[in-house]
């Protein structure tokens, strides 16, 4: 892959002033033409979506420097993997550009687990081109865990303010934990990030997950926060997203630490415990989870479609490397279908998924069912993308 990029530099695919070109002037990609809001079938829904959304933003209007961007390109990644379709790499490059100088300094602080998500462009920068400023601004990120600060038995705060001191989110370990894997990978620096990414997902689950396998949105070691139940410090529900991130997070590491790893076995039994409970309260009709988890049968609760991809890509992939027994790939192509259901090819000849909450923080029932459900919000996009790249790209691993 790295000969293909260069060859494509020398091409001079990568320069500056083309990419913001490309992606500004060049049309959608045409889709074939079916009723609006009716799904296709044997549609490329990865291909399809990349194309509407590069033809919705460029690299420059995309967006800062933030996670649900992150995981959108991401998500494209993996489709550029896939088809090596220099465009996805191209675009992805721009747009990190934009914040990593030619020296490698990078303008960000890092005082937050949701800011480090998108290092893993960095590192996929690094393997892809060889430029040794990606590696600079990735080892930011890696050495501001070494100050980080963290719960009495180690657990990375959601973010270095007083607004989050002492908490742990479900939604931290995906922001920094598959970075750290792929970063120790890429730059020889195995043994601090396989054992740190371990130890992390196994603190935060020890706290997160009750009885029923799922887990709370967060917990306060304080004890103090609005929302922590005085005895337990935990977040009174289980919101589906939280969870769709450590589901992924969890897949992420187990295929990153060696199989002798001693973290291993507790990993694969939160995990399991995880599964268990996910297929309980899966939405018979549809497929899908609700946002509000185990709590599908009050009227006002709703599916939500990007905890739903997160569980399916989980859920096939834990099937899949052995992590989960293997009727999950069956719960797991159920909540494929479902999450089908919710994209469509608009008027214009562009994707539309929809049903997406917007960005939430911790709160009750009624905050989270109140949230905006968005139509093509990066978080559900980039959900999406990982699964489908996962269940329909690579059929195979869903029988």
């Amino acid at each position: 892959m790295r000969r293909r990029l260069r060859a494509a530099l020398m091409a001079g695919v990568l320069t500056t002033a083309g990419l913001t070109t490309v992606a500004a002037t060049a049309p959608p990609t045409p889709l074939p033409r079916t009723p609006v809001g009716r799904p296709v079938a044997a549609q490329d829904w990865s291909v399809a979506l990349i194309d509407s959304t590069m033809a919705r933003y460029t690299p420059s209007t995309i967006g800062g420097w933030s996670y649900p961007v992150g995981l959108y390109l991401y998500g494209q990644y993996l489709t550029y993997k896939r088809t090596h379709d220099a465009r996805y790499l191209t675009y992805i490059k721009s747009y990190v550009d934009r914040f990593v100088s030619s020296d490698g300094s990078i303008s960000q602080s890092f005082n937050s687990l949701d800011s480090m998500q998108a290092g893993r462009l960095l590192t996929i920068l690094h393997h892809e081109t060889g430029q040794d400023r990606y590696r600079k601004a990735a080892l930011k990120i890696r050495s501001r865990l070494n100050t980080y600060p963290r719960t009495s038995d180690g657990g990375f705060w959601h973010a270095d303010t007083s607004s989050r001191a002492h908490q742990l989110w479900s939604d931290g370990v995906y922001m920094v934990n598959p970075f750290l894997v792929e970063y120790g990978k890429e730059f020889g620096d195995t043994t601090y990030a396989n054992d740190e990414a371990a130890k992390q997902l196994y603190v935060y689950g020890n706290h997160l997950q009750v009885a029923n396998g799922l887990l709370k949105h967060a917990y306060d070691e304080s004890k103090t926060a609005s929302w922590a139940d005085p005895a337990t410090g935990l977040a009174p529900e289980h919101w589906c997203r939280a969870v769709g991130w450590y589901a992924m997070a969890i897949v992420n590491v187990l295929d990153a630490i060696p199989v002798d790893h001693p973290r291993r076995p507790q990993l694969v039994g939160i995990f399991r415990r995880l599964a268990a409970g996910l297929e309980k309260s899966q939405d018979q009709a549809t497929g899908r989870w609700f946002q509000v988890i185990d709590k599908g049968g009050r009227s006002d609760n709703w599916t939500e479609t990007s905890c739903s991809s997160m569980f399916t890509y989980a859920l096939s992939r834990g099937a899949q490397q052995g992590y989960l027994d293997p009727h999950y790939a069956s719960v797991a192509q159920r909540g494929y279908q479902g999450v089908l259901a919710r994209i469509s090819v608009g008027s214009d000849g562009r994707t539309n998924l929809t049903d997406i909450s917007i960005g939430t923080n911790v709160g009750d029932y009624a905050y989270y069912i109140a949230r905006d459900r968005a139509t093509n919000d990066f978080h559900g996009l980039g959900a999406f993308l990982i699964m489908n790249e996962q269940l329909a790209a690579h059929p195979l691993r869903t029988r």
